[in-house]
Parts: structure tokens; C-alpha cells; sequence
């Protein structure tokens, strides 16, 4: 299993799986929002296994004074193929490790 950040090429790997969430949001308006978002230092995170994109975050760290430096988890979803497998467990594992690493 691979954890890494998306890049703007990887998109339609990302709509692949983030669509399964956001089924209300056509392509190209999601492409439109991750470019906007971006300027707020939106990060998309992909956890992937052999190189197919099971796991999609869509991230931001934020800083405020009740919780301090912290990730922000705007979206959270594991293709439907792997949800059955326990999957989330192990992102919830991941992305906690990235936090406390300050990974993200």
C-alpha cells in the first residue's frame, strides 16, 4: 500500500473514486473546485494499491487557537470494491500517522 499526494494530471484518477461520494458534482465542476481550492492549499492524499487509487482525502492543515496545528479531512472516501475488505481502518491508521508526523 502506497500513500502519496495527487497531482492536478491525476484528476480523472481521483474523480474515479471521489464521484462514489460526491454523486451530485459532475466532472468538471469538480475539476473547476479543485483548482479554486488549491489556493487554500487544499490537498488531495491517495492511498493506493498496485497503482489503482483506493482511497481518497481531500486535505487541509489549518491552524486555530481551540485545536492548534491540525489536519483537516474535507473528504474521505474508499472506492466501493475495497470497503468490504476493512480498508478504512488501516487510512484512519495512515492518516493519523501523517498528522502526527506532519506528513501533510
Amino acid at each position: 500500500m502506497q500513500i502519496r499526494e495527487l497531482n492536478l494530471k491525476e484528476l480523472d484518477v481521483a474523480w474515479e473514486v471521489v464521484s462514489q461520494l460526491r454523486t451530485d458534482l459532475h466532472y468538471q465542476e469538480f475539476e473547476d473546485l479543485i483548482y479554486d481550492m488549491r489556493d487554500s492549499n487544499y490537498t488531495m492524499i491517495g492511498i493506493f494499491e498496485r497503482d489503482k487509487l483506493i482511497t481518497y482525502a481531500g486535505v487541509r492543515v489549518e491552524i486555530n487557537l481551540y485545536h492548534k496545528r491540525h489536519l483537516f479531512i474535507h473528504e474521505l472516501v474508499t472506492d466501493t470494491a475495497f470497503r468490504s475488505r476493512g480498508v478504512w481502518e488501516d487510512d484512519a491508521g495512515l492518516f493519523t500517522r501523517l498528522c502526527k508526523d506532519g506528513s501533510v
